[in-house]
Parts: C-alpha cells; structure tokens; sequence
C-alpha cells in the first residue's frame, strides 16, 4: 500500500478528533517509530509503498487514536527533559510543567553548588516517582547526588528502574506508602535528605469534568486524583516526613494543584517552613512551590 494512501486515511478519520497538524504529528512519529522515516520522505517519494506487514503497526495505531489512547502508551515510550522515558498503563505520561520543576531545582542546586565549594554529596528523594523521570533527570544533570525514589505501585516502579538503565544512572527504588506513617519512617532510618521533591495526585474530583478524556480513560487514577474533601492529604504526609528527615536548610520541592496554591503556602507555613516561593509555569499557572526546612 502507498504510505500517503495510509496518511489520507488518518486524516479522515482523525481530523475529527485532534485537528489536521495534530494528526500530522501523530503520522510522523509513527511513521519514524515503525519504518525508520522521517518525515522528509513522504515529499521525496510520494508514492513510496510499504509491505502489509509494515502496514500492520500503523492500523493498529490508527484504531487505538481513535478511542483516545494517548500515543506516548501506543508507543511506550515518551521524552522528559530531553532523556528517553518508558511508559505504560501504570504510569503517568510526563508533563511539560513537570519538566519546569526539575528545572528548577536543577538552576536552584547547580547556584548553590557554585557557591558552597567541596559541597558534601548531595541527597535527594523523590516521592511518588511513577516513571522516575523526576528522580532520573536529577541523578543525569546534577554531580554528587545520591537520588532515592519511591512509589506506593510496584508496577510504576518496575519501569523506573529500567528508565534508570536506560538512561545510564544510578537512583535507588523503594516500595513504600508515604501516606502509611509506619512504613515511611523506615524509608530513612539511614538517611537524611538536602533535597524532597514530589509531584503527588492533586486534582479533586470535581476537576475530572477538565480532564480530557485520552487522560481520564487510561492513566492511573491512583496517580491523578484525591478526594474533594481531602485534597492536600499527600502534601501534609510529606510535610510531616520532612520535619523528621529533611536536613536543616534543606529544601522541599513540590508540583501542585494551579487553585490551590494559597492553600499549600499557608500548608508549608503551618509546618514551619521559610523562604516559602510559589511559581508559575509557562502558562501562568501557579503549579510549583518550594519551603526551606
């Protein structure tokens, strides 16, 4: 069948869905995933045929687009922070805003390095680490660090640990629960953290009806929502363990709720922290927060 033929079909019965660039898009990387082409090539050789057994990814593609599966699962595998990262049902697809927390905390360490000279090796735990893409991009871009991640989803962490592999670094991966207080004292017995950093669920109930549905029909719940009633449950266990093992001046990172950001300063301002910095994202939407212990 000719490639294009296999294009025009994608339009016809995507365009509906996600707009004519989007679908583009979606061709391309397909296209380069399955058959190793970029997108030049289609304008080279507009008649350039693949064999039914090329054809077969591509259909297959096509009907999972149309019920919404995000192509990051289609393809099981996304780009965080310009590094490669598995994914699959049991892990969120990394966001951009959550690229901007990294970021942060990358230009916050790397200043801080500069100024304290022979800086002792810096510890860092990530909490709620679904792909690692937090714990891993720390462990790549900053030296002297020892990264520790945990997730409550033995399945999430099966996949950072081969997204540590694969991006040749070295995080320690624990199977724990921050919101069972027993089994968390446990995680540190050994340790003290300079650094706690943690994109935990945050949109309420009452948020799904924003939630596009490509989101909403396939990735974890466990990692997305919390209760109306509670919505801070996950920002207060980790407040509480990093009064025990945050360092004195060590810093707490987190990704949050962009309407509740008044309430997480007044949260991290109960627990004692200073220096409290509420920060926008691109789209300015308050979706960060730091507390110095």
């Amino acid at each position: 069948m000719i490639l294009k033929d296999i294009r025009n079909i994608y339009h016809s019965e995507l365009d509906a869905l996600f707009g004519k660039e989007e679908v583009d898009s979606f061709f391309n990387v397909l296209i380069e995933h399955y058959l190793n082409l970029k997108r030049i090539h289609l304008v080279l050789d507009p008649q350039y045929m693949i064999t039914k057994e090329e054809e077969q990814p591509l259909f297959e593609a096509l009907t999972h687009l149309k019920s919404q599966k995000p192509i990051q699962y289609i393809l099981g595998e996304t780009e965080f922070y310009g590094l490669p990262f598995k994914v699959n049902e049991h892990t969120l697809i990394p966001r951009p805003e959550t690229e901007e927390l990294v970021d942060w905390i990358i230009n916050c360490h790397t200043e801080r390095s500069q100024i304290v000279s022979k800086e002792p090796q810096t510890k860092i735990l990530d909490i709620g680490t679904g792909t690692g893409c937090i714990a891993i991009s720390l462990a790549k871009h900053l030296l002297n660090t020892k990264v520790s991640a945990l997730d409550v989803s033995e399945e999430a962490l099966v996949i950072a640990q081969q997204n540590a592999e694969l991006n040749v670094v070295n995080v320690e991966f624990i199977h724990d629960d921050i919101l069972n207080s027993r089994q968390t004292e446990l995680v540190s017995v050994f340790h003290k953290y300079d650094v706690i950093v943690s994109n935990p669920p945050y949109v309420r109930n009452l948020e799904k009806a924003e939630i596009q549905p490509n989101v909403l029909d396939n990735e974890p719940h466990l990692a997305l929502f919390v209760d109306d009633e509670n919505p801070l449950q996950f920002y207060k266990a980790i407040c509480e363990f990093a009064q025990i093992n945050l360092k004195a001046n060590g810093m707490l990172y987190f990704e949050i709720n962009e309407y509740l950001g008044a309430e997480m300063i007044a949260l991290l301002e109960g627990y004692g922290f200073k220096n409290i910095e509420l920060k926008k994202d691109l789209y300015g939407k308050d979706r960060m927060v730091k507390g110095v212990k």
